[in-house]
């Protein structure tokens, strides 16, 4: 889950990158994998779509009991609201969810309204305020 995932955990990241459009997707799911290398598209074994994944600096440490390497991958299930609008998650969103557009490099993003299923208010929208969740 997203929020599971600490500072420390994606301090190495250099780079983050995108499959998709992330300006048409109101929400995208996040999760650390155990991938063998540091760069390059990692293999996604996910029902669903891998939508962009993190790329991590050449300071990034393997574990030494796998050999392997931490990285984000950014994801969307067939039944996420890209998907089906009207369907489970039309007002709400996974708990591993986040505003893509709230992503950087070494920052995890947040819930926002938008990527919860709900518009801005009236007046928010008129003084352009977005909050996160």
């Amino acid at each position: 889950m997203s929020s599971l995932i600490s500072a420390d955990e994606i301090s190495h990241e250099a780079e983050l990158v995108w499959l998709e459009d992330i300006d048409q997707l109101d929400y995208v799911r996040q999760s650390l994998d155990r991938l063998p290398t540091r760069k390059g598209k990692p293999p996604y074994h996910r029902p669903g779509r891998m939508v962009g994944y993190a790329i991590l600096d050449a300071d990034a440490k393997a574990s030494r009991a796998s050999g392997t390497f931490r990285r984000r991958v950014f994801w969307l299930q067939p039944h996420d609201r890209d998907s089906d609008p009207d369907g489970l998650y039309a007002k709400s969103a996974p708990a591993e969810a986040v505003d893509p557009r709230t992503l950087q490099p070494r920052v995890k993003g947040y819930k926002t309204e938008r990527s919860e299923g709900g518009p801005p208010s009236t007046a928010m929208q008129e003084l352009g305020i977005t909050l996160p969740l």
